[in-house]
């Protein structure tokens, strides 16, 4: 319930928001077994993208902790806040950064629009599951018609 009262505010000030989360907010990350970030966003960073992502490789090493980011893409060349960013990317240019940076953190990336989902780490493991069980069915069904051949 509590996030319906947040209020979408901000900038694209990445590493500023990751430090204060990782450095401030998790003080006690070595006590918990598992924790994880998500970031929602709809632009390219402020920083360079190799600075946010040894940052964050750095921050998730030796613990269970994973950076996960959810990419909205707007129509191009509007900014839902009307402001103009300090860096600009395409939309393929930004989700190509984004998951650069979960990457180096473990996470999983999802990529959406108004239009749909164009790209979701979690919809691609589970096609990938789907695959296998195929093939899996597959090879199971040819050996059962090849054993009822012999018989």
């Amino acid at each position: 319930r509590w996030v319906l009262s947040l209020e979408c505010k901000g900038s694209r000030n990445v590493m500023s928001a990751l430090r204060r989360a990782v450095e401030v907010d998790f003080r006690d990350k070595e006590k918990h077994k598992s924790q994880g970030l998500y970031l929602l966003t709809t632009g390219i960073p402020d920083q360079e993208t190799r600075a946010i992502s040894a940052y964050v490789a750095e921050a998730c090493r030796g613990l269970d902790f994973q950076l996960h980011v959810c990419l909205f893409s707007v129509a191009e060349g509007t900014d839902s806040s009307g402001i103009v960013p300090a860096r600009y990317a395409s939309p393929r240019e930004t989700a190509s950064a984004f998951k650069e940076i979960v990457q180096a953190a473990n996470g999983r990336f999802h990529w959406f629009g108004e239009a749909g989902i164009f790209e979701s780490d979690d919809i691609t493991s589970i096609i990938s599951e789907m695959e296998k069980a195929k093939n899996y069915s597959q090879k199971c069904a040819f050996l059962v018609e090849s054993l009822k051949q012999r018989s």
